[in-house]
């Protein structure tokens, strides 16, 4: 599912150029869980916005579900993204002019996907949002705007799912319940999960638990079942 290859990530900034990437390496596999943890400006979410085809490495070789990255003008990325890949992020970036209904329903949409409001409902009815379909997001609390999200992120039926720290704008108990939904969908639809988080005891609740540092790999660690 995720194959890169000594990639390379630099940034302009006042004081001269940034290398936030310095040459990863990583294969993860259809249907793996994995967790990305390490320190506060390490890379981590910038590689996961690369692997979402949301930023474009310097150099090296970035494949996911088969597509070559860097290939990809920007309309084959956001056409990549639509068919293949969900994003939950921290923020929930709901539309808040849309009721949770349309949120969800959009990117199908945009994708003229068959019946988008009824396989929206039926997302929502999975994440248990039955009976707020018709809200809007401020008239929902965090953890209803973050299901609306990962209800978003799954509609499209992605082949891989990336969550960028999805509990860290929620409390303890709100968080847990959020991940124990996002690791029962990615186990009933056979998808990919790369998660980035701060908190170990989630990441290790992954298949994998990755660490980086400094733009680099330092340890990639299997976990027993």
């Amino acid at each position: 599912m995720i194959r890169l290859r000594d990639v390379h990530l630099q940034l302009a900034s006042a004081a001269g150029p940034v290398n936030i990437l310095r040459g990863i390496d990583l294969a993860i596999g259809a249907g793996e869980t994995a967790a990305m943890v390490g320190p506060s400006g390490a890379g981590k979410s910038s590689l996961l916005m690369i692997i979402g085809g949301l930023e474009r490495a310097t150099r090296g070789e970035v494949e996911i579900a088969g597509a070559d990255l860097m290939r990809l003008d920007e309309d084959g990325l956001a056409r990549f993204r639509r068919d293949r890949v969900g994003i939950v992020f921290q923020g929930f970036h709901l539309i808040p002019t849309m009721t949770a209904l349309e949120n969800v329903a959009l990117s199908l949409e945009f994708a003229d996907a068959e019946r988008p409001f009824e396989r929206a409902a039926e997302a929502l009815r999975q994440v248990g949002l039955a009976h707020r379909t018709e809200h809007y997001p401020a008239q929902l609390s965090g953890g209803e705007q973050q299901r609306v999200a990962v209800a978003r992120a799954f509609v499209g039926r992605p082949n891989l799912l990336l969550a960028d720290e999805p509990t860290g704008n929620l409390d303890t108990n709100t968080g847990r319940a959020i991940m124990d939904l996002l690791f029962s969908l990615v186990a009933g639809t056979g998808a990919t999960l790369l998660l980035v988080t701060h908190d170990e005891a989630l990441a290790r609740r992954c298949q994998r638990v990755i660490h980086i540092a400094d733009g680099l790999i330092a340890n990639d660690t299997a976990i027993a079942a």
